[in-house]
């Protein structure tokens, strides 16, 4: 299994640390509790304010994604995560201090997932071009178990071209558009029907040039001699779920399609030139929507799968309701 990125000795860091296993793996439980995948690297530390007495505990903030600075794709949500639990009765009031704004009106809702992870995703994807502003102005505000704000944080980032992927599973085929046009149709496979893709739409978490993946680490099998083994380190990975879900070169299905119609872990595999060209083009937020295969969606905590949950759904999880964004 993955191990967990240093402890948080900070009040607040910027780059998403969802850990899981280094592998593709498509069995295991429906949940983001990691049956096949590898976190990304370190963190990092925002600028400190200036802290000041707290009428409790602190409460504080472990991650607010996406980091600052940053330009992701449309279907990137706000992710923030809490480092102790925050009570159902606070939820409404620490949701109307995290106030997000944009260049242009968007309607959105926050969503729990657990007590410890908020989310804010708009009702449709955001426009691309957008400018994203979120006010985290926690600084006194409770977490209704006996903790309290002691900072406020500030994030800004940018909407850029609405690059998306669909894929189909019984298709074998990746269909990449830019802005609405189509780019190109590549060549695939997917899970097996033993260790199957999840379905869904999934926003890419981050990319690497290299990652290392092991059978073992997904509780596939650790036995060498088993025909489920495997300890490789491959190419053009993009990451799609916490679990962890890739689209990458995998160098035992060299020539994915229609004609091999071998079967991956979970994974999505594209030749070496497709895996190289695709992680060229995308981004962290870019939607990746699987269709075709006989599992189930993602769950929306399995990474950034928040468009996995219907509009209805995502306000049943919501403290505050749906909102429009302020005018940035």
């Amino acid at each position: 299994m993955g191990r967990r990125k240093g402890g948080i000795g900070i009040a607040f860091v910027t780059s998403v640390i969802l850990v899981g296993a280094s592998a593709c793996g498509g069995g295991g439980s429906d949940k983001a509790s990691g049956d096949d995948a590898k976190a990304p690297g370190k963190p990092s530390a925002s600028a400190s304010p200036s802290p000041t007495k707290p009428a409790g505990p602190p409460m504080l903030l472990e991650t607010i994604t996406p980091q600052t600075g940053t330009t992701v794709g449309v279907a990137m949500p706000i992710s923030v995560i809490f480092t102790n639990p925050v009570a159902a009765k606070a939820r409404a009031t620490v949701e109307k201090h995290m106030k997000v704004s944009a260049s242009q009106p968007v309607a959105g809702a926050w969503h729990w997932m657990g007590d410890k992870r908020a989310d804010w995703r708009p009702k449709t994807y955001w426009p691309s071009g957008t400018k994203v502003k979120i006010d985290a102005d926690i600084n006194g505000v409770s977490n209704g178990n006996g903790r309290y704000g002691v900072h406020n944080y500030t994030h800004t980032f940018n909407i850029g071209d609405d690059v998306r992927a669909d894929v189909s599973v019984t298709g074998h085929t990746m269909k990449v558009s830019r802005n609405g046009k189509a780019v190109r149709t590549l060549s695939i496979n997917a899970g097996s029907a033993q260790y199957p893709t999840w379905n869904g739409t999934m926003a890419v978490i981050d990319k690497q040039e290299k990652v290392h993946m092991t059978s073992c680490s997904v509780g596939i099998s650790c036995e060498k001699g088993s025909p489920n083994y495997y300890d490789l380190t491959l190419p053009w990975d993009v990451h799609l779920t916490q679990s962890g879900t890739y689209v990458h070169y995998s160098t035992g299905d060299p020539n994915p399609g229609s004609g091999s119609a071998r079967g991956s872990h979970g994974c999505v595999h594209l030749s070496m030139s497709d895996a190289k060209w695709f992680y060229g083009q995308v981004k962290q937020g870019d939607p990746v929507t699987i269709t075709g295969s006989p599992r189930a969606k993602a769950p929306a905590d399995n990474g950034y799968a928040d468009f996995n949950l219907g509009w209805d759904q995502w306000l049943a999880g919501s403290a505050s309701g749906e909102g429009t964004t302020a005018t940035l």
